[in-house]
């Protein structure tokens, strides 16, 4: 009986492992794309010499990059709500 759990669980913990490893050489592809800073006619022709998937992969870590920024600027926003009713709230008790 023991056994049998034993390798049950080796199995789970080789699964749980084995989809972490997939999951982080799917993100190292991700990230290893081509990186293009600004569009003008000098890099133009890079550009369109990507093929559609790598175009595809930029205008998906440009969007990733810019749903994190926006996470962050509204997660200090909160706190500076937070702060300012906090600090009203402060005064109106006085």
């Amino acid at each position: 009986m023991l056994f049998k759990l034993i390798i049950i669980f080796l199995f789970v913990y080789i699964f749980f492992n084995l989809g972490r490893f997939l999951k982080l050489k799917r993100w190292k592809k991700f990230f290893n794309a081509k990186k293009l800073t600004a569009f003008n006619k000098n890099n133009l022709n890079n550009w369109m010499n990507l093929t559609k998937k790598e175009r595809y992969n930029l205008s998906k870590q440009e969007s990733l990059t810019y749903l994190d920024k926006r996470k962050i600027l509204l997660e200090e926003i909160r706190k500076e709500y937070k702060k300012i009713s906090k600090g009203n709230s402060d005064l109106n008790t006085k």
